[in-house]
């Protein structure tokens, strides 16, 4: 599917992180890092959007944990929701797609870091995979 100009609403599990987020949204990633892994339990799915585009109607459980030099995740501490994947100084935050509203009219476009993908699974679709990060479109 191709870039989504709508406007969607997330939270996390317990409602104490809400959010509305306005496109256009785009790459909708399947990231099998095993960063990634770790913080869904399996390979996360992921749009993108500006930040200056998200308003928050509840921030109160909103924590970040730096995980690497370049890049921080942000998560609810109280029900511990994995929620966004922010590239340090980058205007662009990616949202994980399980934590918004259904229906989003998003669709999985690729699979990215399939070189670092867990054993305990295979691919079984017919998207695009890069063994990294670099997307050629």
């Amino acid at each position: 599917m191709g870039v989504n100009e709508n406007s969607l609403h997330g939270r996390c599990l317990c409602g104490a992180v809400g959010f509305q987020v306005s496109g256009p949204f785009g790459r909708e990633t399947v990231c099998h890092c095993a960063q990634c892994r770790r913080w869904h339990g399996a390979p996360g799915p992921y749009t993108s959007a500006r930040r200056r585009d998200m308003v928050f109607s509840n921030e109160r459980g909103l924590a970040w944990y730096r995980s690497s030099t370049a890049a921080r995740r942000g998560f609810c501490r109280e029900c511990g929701s994995s929620l966004f994947w922010e590239r340090a100084g980058d205007e662009q935050v990616s949202i994980a797609i399980g934590c918004l509203d259904e229906p989003t009219g998003l669709a999985a476009r690729h699979h990215i870091f399939v070189a670092f993908k867990g054993d305990s699974y295979d691919i079984k679709d017919d998207l695009p995979q890069w063994p990294d990060g670099n997307i050629v479109d």
